[in-house]
């Protein structure tokens, strides 16, 4: 279990957005896998099911976290409303090539951090759980369009942060 505790905490954070949220998860990933160890002990599908588990309880605990503040959720979203011209998004894998590995991991950890909670969790879902747009937005019960458009939003804002680094799209096409 131990080789699995990096990806159960990274994928936490990545969907709370919180480190001491992951940190909670994570414990209660392993304590369920504690449970059904005989069951998992030398299972090929040991990594998938701690992965799928971590979202689970991630995607709960965000739903319950979500209800207890929605009065504060609904006044964010009217302000969220991006009123300004489109902007071209460049080709995901062209993004961030003027970085290094580990530079890249380390803005994209930081820039995550920085989004809206649907759109990081959107973003985390599809790009890092590769998961389908109708099983995320079966997962997080929205409708595929709000799924989609929360997607496209987050691509935004990450891209507005790379502006904000200095990084400009024709660097980021080359």
């Amino acid at each position: 279990m131990r080789a699995y505790q990096d990806m159960v905490f990274t994928t936490a954070a990545r969907l709370t957005g919180q480190d001491a949220q992951a940190q909670d998860i994570a414990q209660e990933v392993f304590l369920r896998a504690y449970e059904h160890f005989g069951q998992l002990r030398g299972s090929p599908t040991a990594g998938g099911w701690l992965k799928t588990v971590t979202r689970n309880l991630s995607l709960n605990h965000l739903t319950r976290h979500r209800r207890r503040w929605r009065l504060f959720s609904e006044m964010a979203t009217a302000e969220d409303e991006d009123t300004g011209p489109e902007m071209q998004l460049p080709a995901p894998d062209d993004l961030l090539a003027d970085l290094t590995l580990q530079e890249r991991r380390e803005f994209i950890e930081a820039a995550l951090q920085h989004l809206p909670e649907r759109q990081r969790i959107a973003l985390v879902l599809y790009h890092f759980e590769e998961l389908a747009y109708e099983e995320i937005a079966r997962q997080l019960r929205l409708p595929l369009a709000t799924l989609k458009s929360d997607i496209h939003r987050g691509r935004r804002a990450l891209l507005k942060q790379m502006h904000s680094r200095g990084l400009s799209a024709a660097v980021l096409e080359a």
